[in-house]
């Protein structure tokens, strides 16, 4: 009786699909449980594989959790590269970049929680985030270039485009992180049909005239229009 032989494409296939599935259960729960009460026979056992394949594919659990970090920022710059991309190649004006990279990283961070809560509890446990992460510092590099040849926002003040750029990941940020606390101590439930879409709106309006008077176009006979030409998804 002949049996069916495995080549080696279909186990190299199979190796990246386990990977990727230790990958998920790490990200979820070190964002759950943090690093410290985190095993690998817990990945192992969420990910649905022996408790000592995430130790065979990553080593220590110091190197998975850099390999799960480093995934997640990737992800970020991807997120930051494709939307730049896409509004170079609209030739679209300075007002509509900023308002598609505002929705851009708003999207992400929406639909990726888990990064947002990773990120949190590595903030709030003052735990040491892994050195020498190029995705994570491409990432913020890749933004900072945008803002800056994009919108042209630090032409007098170098420390401006950082700026910007930390108070629109703050806006983008504590509505997801706060989403139940702050967020319902005021009324406002995260879960309701067109939340996202009326926060994601008002965060673009806010940035927008935020940096009124410092685009290199006149923005003032845009804004007042630019709400309703994104639209209320209630």
């Amino acid at each position: 009786m002949a049996y069916p032989t495995i080549n080696g494409q279909t186990r190299s296939r199979n190796a990246a699909r386990t990977k990727q599935r230790i990958l998920d259960a790490a990200e979820h729960l070190f964002a759950e449980h943090g690093f410290e009460q985190t095993s690998l026979a817990d990945v192992g056992e969420r990910a649905g594989v022996s408790r000592a394949t995430p130790g065979y594919f990553f080593g220590s659990k110091d190197e998975l959790y850099q390999a799960v970090l480093a995934e997640c920022f990737a992800q970020v710059r991807t997120a930051v590269q494709q939307g730049r991309a896409r509004t170079e190649a609209s030739n679209a004006p300075p007002e509509a970049i900023l308002a598609g990279a505002v929705g851009d990283y708003y999207d992400f961070l929406a639909s990726h929680p888990t990064f947002v809560r990773l990120i949190e509890r590595e903030a709030l446990t003052a735990g040491p985030l892994p050195e020498a992460i190029p995705p994570r510092l491409a990432a913020g590099q890749d933004a900072l270039a945008a803002i800056i040849d994009d919108l042209g926002i630090a032409d007098h003040n170098p420390d401006r485009a950082a700026h910007f750029l930390v108070s629109l990941v703050a806006l983008c940020w504590f509505p997801i992180v706060h989403s139940n606390t702050l967020l319902q101590a005021v009324g406002l439930d995260p879960e309701a049909k067109g939340f996202d879409a009326r926060r994601r709106n008002h965060v673009i309006d806010l940035v927008l005239h935020g940096v009124r008077g410092s685009l290199p176009v006149d923005t003032k006979s845009v804004m007042p229009t630019r709400a309703a030409s994104l639209g209320d998804d209630t």
